[in-house]
């Protein structure tokens, strides 16, 4: 699932407080293939900072995908994500919650939020490695999001 020689590969920001699942979706993406770009942050405060430095209206520097644990410190996953959806420059960037959390509820109200994706982190790791890299695959080859301050065409273009 790498990309080609001639493109960057991806980059990918996970938003997770606790070492041992930080670690975990660390080796499920070397596992993928997902590595080379991979930056860290550990609750949903320290995620905004960085979406926000990495937003710049002349080069978009936004991550292509972000992995978002719900249960965090300081600002958790779900204010982040309301967040997230209410800033006209980072509202394209796919979120995919990855959360241990696997409640119906739980799971709805992350889509009704605006989550593009939903992994529960399961105890088994091939099966976290066979979901996070299918997910990958679709969110970062797959689906093609507009970002912001792309030019769209519309009928009144000349």
């Amino acid at each position: 699932m790498r990309p080609t020689s001639n493109t960057a590969p991806p980059r990918i920001v996970v938003a997770e407080d606790d070492e041992d699942d930080r670690l975990l979706a660390e080796a499920a993406l070397q596992d993928c293939g997902l590595l080379e770009r991979v930056d860290f942050v550990e609750n949903g405060e320290a995620l905004l900072a960085y979406l926000r430095a990495h937003t710049n209206a002349k080069q978009q520097q936004l991550p292509a995908l972000v992995l978002l644990d719900l249960n965090m410190p300081r600002k958790d996953g779900r204010q982040t994500l309301r967040e997230i959806r209410e800033d006209s420059n980072l509202q394209h960037v796919p979120v995919v919650i990855f959360t241990t959390s696997d409640n119906a509820t739980e799971v709805r109200n992350s889509y009704g939020m605006g989550a593009n994706s939903f992994i529960t982190k399961p105890t088994d790791y091939n099966q976290l490695v066979m979901t996070l890299c299918q997910v990958m695959q679709y969110w970062l080859h797959v689906v093609q999001l507009p970002r912001p301050n792309d030019h769209q065409p519309g009928a009144y273009d000349d």
